[in-house]
């Protein structure tokens, strides 16, 4: 009994630290980490592709709202539109729809000047960052 305990608890810790790990062809970049209605993501883009990956808690969530808001993440990140999401609750992969050559090099470039109100703050347990809910309004 002892024996099965220890190889349980070795399997979790093998596979619990992967619960955050970039897929296969985002290993290796950066993330942006973004909060859709709720939903904490950290965006990777590689080309005309997008990686979503939700790093906070929720309780029972389905798919179909989590799809809509890793679809507006991946957006936010890359500037470009969404053709398609697939994947699953924790784990979205994007096809981005950029014209030729994939998004443009200064996406997360300020496009004017905001007004923001921080609604939250938390630090991440992904990134160890600090973390801003923020609302903000074009000026």
């Amino acid at each position: 009994m002892r024996t099965l305990s220890l190889s349980v608890l070795g399997v979790l810790l093998f596979v619990l630290p992967s619960c955050h790990t970039a897929g296969p062809h985002f290993r290796g970049l950066p993330a942006t980490t973004v909060t859709v209605d709720g939903s904490t993501f950290d965006v990777r883009v590689n080309g005309r592709l997008a990686e979503a990956i939700r790093t906070n808690v929720e309780y029972a969530p389905r798919f179909g709202p989590i799809n809509a808001r890793a679809k507006r993440a991946m957006e936010m990140v890359s500037g470009c539109p969404v053709k398609e999401v697939r994947g699953d609750q924790a784990q979205a992969t994007g096809i981005l729809k950029c014209g030729k050559g994939g998004p443009a090099v200064d996406r997360l470039k300020p496009q004017g000047e905001y007004d923001c109100i921080t609604l939250d703050s938390y630090i991440s347990p992904a990134t160890n960052e600090l973390v801003l809910d923020l609302d903000c309004d074009l000026i």
